[in-house]
């Protein structure tokens, strides 16, 4: 077995406690095609797995140990805990970033958890579960390969890669990981920046209060810096599980702007969260928040007040060794510095719910994202079910990311195939429109980004055109943007006409440009470097030069598996030095 080095960075770092520990690494691991671990009894944790697997990484990828590509929908883990004892009023909560698909999870024996839905986390309390020693935490996770309702971004449910399609993820993806709180502990928080009367509002939520006796004086401590300079205060009495306060900010300055986030300034405050019980202090939690605005004034797309041009790259969040598992912290790091060296101002994360870790460092280093849930392929009842859970959560995830701008939850009609004459399809397009922006305010959604849209806050085409004077044509005018046809898909379904939206163009390019040993395909071809600058130039610059168009996003930041149409190769080397990237990408004059 190849031993990797484990994923030991902390797993969600804007709410970040300082007693955890990583249950990354080695675990024992079994196929169970035959499905025969439930009557044997595997959740006990005394049957003798016969493989190893390198947690976080499926058994698919080579990281794991494994890989090994074929289907086995379901999969069995076992590892030791070793937890050292705690007080009585402590808790061991068991976290869990990411299982494909559904999971069922026993500690001792005693089942803690179920869990469906493959890109979003949960968690389980297990205390109670817990013994002196030798203690056994047992996962069962069930993947469904050949469904293609089931909300799969771009996995694909046949046995090899091909087309937009690649290779599976099942079982555990993210990282696994316990942490020890108080019996009433800090349970989450929410921000809603306004920088309009430069004001945090955070509701806090908290859980436990019902461990306590009615006497109790529960509060919470908040103190906020910028920059390492203390700018608020505030300590108040909890008398309900959710608390909210409004808290003015010094120091905003909306002429300099420079307290505001944005790509090219990500200043962040620093929050500390110090809750106490009778004057003493049961939890602390760290946390972060950007002030930025997300809105659209007179059909222009504005962050913080003002017009703002989206330079955005696809990014499919793929990896050689780890598929859809980036190998390192620092691998995600870098992919943001890339981008941002290539002259990008933001990134739409395509068909994946991203590790935690690259929204943390696009709100640290500068990047905006669109998030974007992974779609099922067809429609149906059950799919609705699934799909409109599983975005919840999502959504409820990431929601305190300031570097999130839109959200994306369905993309090309995928799950929704006939909403251009299946009015079910176009209510649930509809549907998740509507919801999404029930539960989120402070942004703008996309009801079905590409085309055969419905409701929808911005007006994102698809378009794979690679002549220069085709696209500069097609985009001269609003009346020509909005009622072009490209791939030969209507913009719009019948009764959602264009409504004075901004209008970008959220896919194109695509240019395949072979630089290394793996073979691909692109929507069209390069065959130097000076071609392949040339082609690049021919498809940015139309819309940098619009008027029309308010934003772009290029096709795409890598090579996957058979797509050989990124900017950079698979394992992230750039086609063209990044300084000419950047120069096509901003349409700078050449020096």
């Amino acid at each position: 077995m190849t031993v990797v080095p484990s994923r030991s960075d902390y797993p969600r770092p804007q709410f970040s406690r300082s007693s955890w520990l990583s249950l990354n690494g080695e675990w024992d691991f079994e196929f169970d095609d035959e499905r025969v671990g439930d009557a044997g009894r595997w959740s006990r944790g005394k049957h003798t797995f016969r493989r190893k697997i390198q947690v976080p990484f499926s058994f698919e990828s080579k990281l794991s140990g494994i890989g090994e590509p074929d289907f086995h929908d379901v999969v069995w883990y076992q590892r030791k805990l070793d937890l050292q004892e705690k007080g009585t009023d402590s808790r061991i909560l068991l976290h869990f970033g990411a299982v494909d698909y559904e999971a069922t999870v026993w500690v001792n024996g005693t089942q803690v958890a179920y869990h469906e839905g493959g890109h979003t986390p949960f968690y389980a309390d297990i205390t109670d579960a817990l013994e002196k020693d030798n203690n056994v935490l047992v996962v069962k996770a069930v993947d469904y390969g050949e469904d293609v309702y089931l909300p799969r971004g771009k996995q694909f449910w046949k046995e090899k890669s091909a087309g937009i399609w690649y290779t599976r993820t099942t079982g555990i993806w993210q990282s696994v990981w316990v942490e020890t709180v108080h019996k009433v502990h800090l349970e989450k928080v929410k921000y809603l920046p306004d920088i309009d009367h430069n004001e945090i509002n955070i509701r806090s939520f908290v859980h436990g209060l019902e461990h306590l006796n009615k006497s109790s004086n529960v509060e919470l401590a908040i103190s906020i810096s910028f920059q390492g300079e203390r700018v608020s205060t505030s300590r108040y009495q909890v008398l309900t599980c959710e608390e909210s306060r409004t808290i003015r900010l010094t120091g905003l300055n909306d002429h300099g702007m420079d307290r505001f986030w944005s790509p090219e300034h990500p200043n962040l405050y620093d929050v500390e969260y110090t809750l106490l019980v009778d004057g003493n202090a049961v939890d602390e939690v760290k946390s972060y928040f950007g002030m930025r605005k997300i809105s659209i004034e007179s059909g222009r797309f504005n962050l913080n007040n003002r017009p703002y041009f989206m330079r955005l790259v696809l990014d499919q969040g793929y990896f050689p060794d780890g598929n859809l598992t980036p190998p390192s912290d620092e691998a995600i790091r870098q992919d943001v510095e890339l981008m941002k060296q290539m002259g990008f101002n933001g990134a739409r994360k395509h068909q994946k719910v991203e590790d935690p870790r690259f929204l943390y460092w696009c709100d640290r280093l500068g990047l905006i994202v669109w998030g974007e849930m992974a779609n099922a392929y067809d429609f149906s009842e059950k799919y609705a079910q699934r799909f409109t859970k599983e975005w919840q959560e999502a959504m409820e995830r990431d929601y305190n990311h300031p570097c999130i701008a839109v959200w994306v939850p369905l993309n090309e009609s995928w799950g929704v195939p006939n909403i251009q004459v299946d009015e079910r399809q176009q209510q649930h397009a509809l549907a998740m429109y509507h919801l999404t922006k029930s539960l989120d305010t402070s942004r703008l959604v996309v009801s079905n980004d590409g085309w055969e849209m419905v409701k929808t806050d911005l007006f994102n085409i698809h378009d794979y055109e690679w002549r220069k004077e085709v696209l500069e044509n097609r985009y001269s005018t609003v009346e020509e943007a909005t009622s072009g046809m490209p791939g030969n898909r209507r913009l719009s379904v019948e009764g959602y006409p264009y409504e004075g939206q901004p209008i970008l163009i959220t896919e194109f390019g695509g240019i395949a440009y072979k630089k290394s040993d793996w073979e691909g395909w692109g929507y069209s071809g390069a065959s130097t470097d000076e071609d392949y600058a040339d082609r690049l130039t021919n498809v940015i610059l139309p819309l940098l030069h619009s008027g029309v168009v308010q934003g772009y996003c290029y096709t795409q930041l890598t090579d996957v598996e058979q797509e050989i149409n990124g900017l950079l190769t698979y394992d992230r080397v750039p086609k063209l030095p990044l300084e000419t990237i950047e120069r096509i990408v901003k349409g700078l004059p050449e020096k």
